[in-house]
């Protein structure tokens, strides 16, 4: 390992705007900080859902977890593993994950190959059995863990015996924002010629603003122009549990003590430059919370890094921030203190503006840039401990035997025989390589998923081949187009800049089923990478043969990864386009997608049904079935028993014209019967089952010529009929 290698990708776990939380806010900001900083270095998030339907993400969220779905936290471990992750930085906090405590998270940390730095965005003086039980098996899978206050790293040492050396303190990070006077924003908010107060954050019981509303009183008779605002939408899960039941009764006091028009509530949650439009108009900043055991306040950070004057109760984070004359601190639950400094900082413009200053000058080491700096030395340092403190894993593959049935057993030797070193000859004479045709990405493809299926049952032998198929489909990836060249002749010169739209959608397949079925993590690795590098490309397919084929390779990464957000909606859009397709082209009596039939199209229906499964779309289901069933009885001979007669490649059908009778193609039967399985796994019709055997005995003579297509002294398989 070269300790000199850069970070080349970072993985973010934590709640991700437009989720409402102030963690979802710290993630998408830290992320987006690192990303600015180090464009290089790709920067991709994991989000924890708390509602089935998720959230409406940006690009940069690749999979997202069900908060209490356990197995989405193991999926994700594997996500991370198979994607060549560098760094994990997780945002620990009990009440994100899902489990007792957060227990689930532990799931997910346990499985991962690579480094993890965990930011702790609370660290419990006095935690329960069961939080002191998560918090010390996440600092104990964690490489580095960061802590946003010295407090926290106190606690860290004494009450969970973290040595100080795997410990970072980093502040939290707050935006950039500029030292200006208070007047210049007061008019968005129709406040100007008033003192403004502000507070912000999610609303709950322990934020304490009703000490506030009844010092405003006293306040207002000395200093009438004083507006309070309060600033932020109730907590989704005080909302949930009691309603908005605490902000009535704010608005209740204000009321009774007949200030109520001196008090202004949004009640929403805000984007970032709202949020620095209300800080910039606020004189006074309060927060008044009522717990010490606080140990960070994204609201407190920011607002010091505006230089705000800024009075406290004395939880632990404000005590730390506000040390040195940088904001005022008064006790938990005493109005009369709070009276008395607001009135004094509002008449005292001297002290006011020192507090003003000392607060922004010490803001100015936690802005965004400088936090992305300290938090990417902290990688750089988990990642070199990691590589000189941990062994490589070895896997071990069993075999398993070879199931046995009336089907003749499998036979490699024509496989075999058309490998070579650099991959798959094309086609043969008879038994015979035919090197003058050279070698082609579409059944370099197609051998790869033969060999990783057989895995289980040949174990090392067929490694050797997947090896030399992955290897082939590597070199066939071209970095400029960011496309897969198909055609390379025996002197290993390519012949395209770029392959068949085809060829493309039947690679993702490929990459796909090596990385949701193949046990081998060295073949997982590679296949993710290229797999990472097509997507881009694959939005552009036109072709429904090259869409279904993708969607195959998608359905079989989803096995592993069904909460990768940019798979799903490259699979909603591929699934979208050939519904519009068969809309479009379909009629009572052509049951179709084109106004031809061609080659493999029993494909489409294939990638539909499983997609349908995967997305519970019982109308896109509804479509693969009808379509997979005309294309069966459109494939039946009239003889008694009804063999199957896929359209001849020697002409094909085109609508309202003859069927091509000859040359039929092996891949037509194996399209077909892949089909009917597919279609049988998913609505348990044993009729599916009878017909892929029936369509199976093709191979084995059950044909229009009555001839085996099958040869069982090669194992290899005549080119057609």
């Amino acid at each position: 390992m070269n300790n000199n290698k850069s970070i080349d990708r970072i993985a973010f776990i934590g709640n991700y705007l437009p989720r409402q939380c102030g963690i979802a806010t710290f993630t998408t900001d830290l992320s987006e900080a690192i990303a600015d900083a180090y464009p290089s270095t790709t920067c991709i998030a994991l989000p924890v859902n708390d509602r089935e339907d998720g959230y409406d993400y940006p690009n940069r969220v690749r999979f997202e977890l069900n908060e209490k779905d356990i197995d989405t936290y193991k999926r994700a471990a594997e996500f991370l593993n198979i994607n060549n992750v560098d760094i994990v930085s997780l945002q620990f906090e009990y009440g994100i994950f899902g489990g007792l405590s957060g227990s689930h998270i532990i799931a997910l940390l346990k499985e991962l190959r690579m480094p993890i730095v965990t930011t702790l965005h609370t660290i419990l003086q006095n935690p329960n059995p069961e939080q002191k039980f998560v918090m010390d098996k996440v600092l104990a899978m964690s490489d580095r863990v960061i802590s946003m206050s010295h407090k926290g790293v106190s606690i860290l040492k004494n009450v969970y015996n973290i040595d100080s050396e795997k410990i970072d303190m980093i502040h939290h990070g707050i935006p950039d924002i500029p030292f200006v006077d208070p007047n210049y924003h007061k008019d968005l908010f129709g406040v100007e010629g008033n003192n403004v107060i502000l507070s912000f954050g999610l609303l709950s019981p322990s934020k304490g603003f009703e000490n506030v509303i009844k010092a405003m009183p006293k306040v207002l008779e000395t200093i009438p122009n004083v507006v309070y605002i309060i600033l932020g939408e109730t907590h989704p899960k005080v909302k949930n549990s009691q309603g908005e039941i605490y902000r009535n009764s704010l608005n209740r006091i204000a009321q009774e003590l007949s200030v109520e028009n001196n008090i202004m509530f949004y009640n929403r949650f805000v984007s970032t430059n709202e949020l620095i439009n209300f800080i910039g108009a606020a004189d006074i900043y309060i927060t008044p919370y009522l717990n010490e055991e606080q140990i960070t306040s994204g609201t407190l950070a920011y607002t010091v890094g505006a230089g705000k004057a800024i009075i406290s109760t004395p939880y632990w984070y404000a005590k730390e921030m506000l040390a040195d004359s940088r904001g005022i601190i008064v006790p938990f639950n005493d109005k009369d203190a709070l009276t008395y400094h607001i009135i004094h900082l509002l008449e005292d413009e001297k002290t006011r503006h020192t507090i003003r200053k000392k607060a922004y000058l010490y803001g100015r080491d936690m802005i965004w840039s400088k936090t992305a700096e300290y938090y990417m030395k902290c990688f750089e340092k988990s990642r070199i401990e990691k590589m000189h403190t941990t062994k490589l894993p070895i896997f071990v593959i069993k075999p398993v035997e070879k199931n046995q049935s009336e089907f003749p057993s499998i036979n490699l030797n024509h496989l075999k025989r058309l490998t070579d070193y650099t991959g798959i000859i094309q086609h043969s004479i008879y038994t015979i390589p035919n090197y003058s045709h050279g070698y082609c990405l579409d059944d370099n493809a197609r051998a790869l998923i033969i060999s990783v299926l057989l895995e289980n049952m040949y174990n090392g032998e067929i490694n050797r081949f997947s090896h030399i198929y992955l290897a082939f489909l590597l070199y066939a990836f071209n970095e400029t187009s960011k496309n897969f060249r198909n055609f390379l002749d025996y002197n290993r010169n390519w012949l395209e800049d770029k392959g068949s739209e085809d060829s493309q959608g039947r690679t993702i397949w490929a990459l796909g089923t090596v990385i949701g079925r193949s046990k081998n993590s060295s073949f997982q690795n590679i296949a993710s990478i290229l797999f990472e590098k097509a997507l881009p490309s694959l939005i552009e397919l036109q072709s429904p043969r090259a869409m279904a084929f993708a969607l195959l390779g998608i359905y079989e990464y989803s096995t592993k990864f069904n909460g990768d957000s940019k798979i799903n909606h490259l699979r909603l859009n591929f699934t979208e386009k050939l519904a519009q397709l068969y809309d479009a082209v379909s009629t009572k009596d052509w049951n179709w997608f084109e106004n031809s039939l061609n080659y493999c199209n029993a494909v489409i229906p294939h990638a539909l049904i499983l997609s349908a499964e995967k997305i519970a779309n019982s109308s896109l289901l509804n479509i693969g079935l009808d379509s997979l069933m005309w294309l069966l009885e459109l494939q039946k001979s009239n003889s008694t028993n009804g063999h199957f007669v896929p359209i001849g490649t020697d002409g094909f059908y085109n609508r309202n014209e003859e069927k091509a009778r000859f040359d039929q193609q092996p891949i037509e039967a194996q399209s077909m019967i892949s089909a009917c399985l597919a279609a049988y796994k998913i609505t348990g019709q044993k009729f599916w089952k009878k017909e892929a055997h029936i369509i199976f005995d093709w191979f084995l003579g059950r044909n229009d010529l009555n001839l085996s297509v099958y040869d069982p002294i090669s194992g290899g398989c005549k080119d057609g009929l």
